[in-house]
């Protein structure tokens, strides 16, 4: 495993200057956005595609300050009931895929998106319970949608050799382990997940058991680290589903933190070895929304963290089991 970087926190600097800042923090694999939430700051996705100068470009910087890509990012919803939304979040990621190809990068991150809950809504809806029963019957229309789409994706991902990692996103289709595996099974192996704790610790679910249910089946592509912390005197009150915004800090029940701000180094040592027991050996791609401290500091003292819990050998013999 090796540290990465999600850029876009920062995207107000040259490529140029981003790569060179993360290489001397000690960074080693960048995820470079090309379309959707994530933009394109540090990758102009067409022009790349269309100009072999602006590929070599790119590929001479990340030489010049030993960084490899880990994934390219396009996080979007081309599920979305808005036909042209749809239209641009698909042409997005199939030409991200396009895009990895032509790099040898094996991977683009992005999400399952949602649909609607009918054919006649103009609005994605997400389904968080069976009853009243026009819920469930939305969330069989939304799978139905989701199958079609997906298994076309999923096709054009393997004839280019590319992996599909979703992360796993409250206000997507696919927002937890079972979801993600049901998808895989409807498509093919080159959709699995783009493993980010930060979404499942304040669901609830156990991290190092997910990445185990999901490890069983190969499913983990990629991972994000990013940390979680769940403040229980707001949760006790209102739960979790919390819509209060995200700059009102001290009203949330939960707020995305840099790495080790939500949970110890102990936890992330402990999510690192469970990555390795299922064979993951990718990026552990930092992605920053901690809105209490700076870009810059955050992934800092993210890298600082991880490099104490990453592993840089392969495990030996197990001598003393002979």
């Amino acid at each position: 495993m090796d540290i990465g970087v999600l850029t876009v926190p920062l995207g107000g600097e040259s490529r140029a200057d981003a790569f060179e800042y993360l290489s001397s923090i000690g960074v080693s694999a960048v995820e470079l956005g090309v379309g959707g939430w994530p933009g394109q700051a540090h990758t102009d996705r067409e022009a790349l595609l269309a100009d072999e100068d602006a590929r070599e470009t790119l590929r001479s910087d990340l030489e010049e300050y030993d960084l490899r890509v880990s994934a390219f990012a396009t996080h979007n919803n081309p599920l979305h009931p808005d036909e042209e939304r749809a239209a641009e979040a698909d042409r997005e990621l199939r030409e991200a895929v396009e895009l990895a190809d032509e790099f040898g990068v094996d991977t683009v991150t992005c999400f399952s998106g949602l649909p609607a809950g009918g054919p006649n809504d103009e609005v994605p809806n997400w389904v968080t319970a069976p009853w009243p029963t026009e819920h469930s019957d939305a969330h069989d229309y939304q799978w139905e949608v989701a199958e079609e789409y997906w298994t076309d994706l999923a096709a054009h991902a393997d004839h280019h050799g590319v992996d599909l990692a979703i992360e796993m996103h409250p206000n997507m289709l696919v927002y937890e382990p079972h979801g993600m595996l049901r998808l895989r099974e409807l498509t093919n192996e080159r959709v699995g997940a783009n493993f980010d704790p930060s979404h499942l610790y304040w669901q609830g679910i156990d991290v190092t058991e997910a990445i185990r249910v999901l490890g069983d089946h190969d499913a983990i592509h990629h991972v994000h680290a990013k940390d979680t912390k769940v403040y229980e005197s707001q949760a006790r009150e209102k739960g979790v589903l919390d819509t209060t915004d995200y700059t009102e800090e001290g009203d949330r029940s939960w707020l995305f933190r840099s790495v080790g701000y939500g949970h110890g180094e102990e936890h992330w040592k402990d999510v690192v070895s469970t990555l390795r027991m299922v064979g993951y050996d990718g990026a552990l791609s930092i992605e920053h929304e901690d809105s209490l401290t700076s870009s810059r500091e955050g992934l800092e003292k993210a890298v600082d963290l991880l490099d104490r819990a990453v592993f840089e050998t392969t495990p030996g013999d197990a001598y003393w089991a002979e």
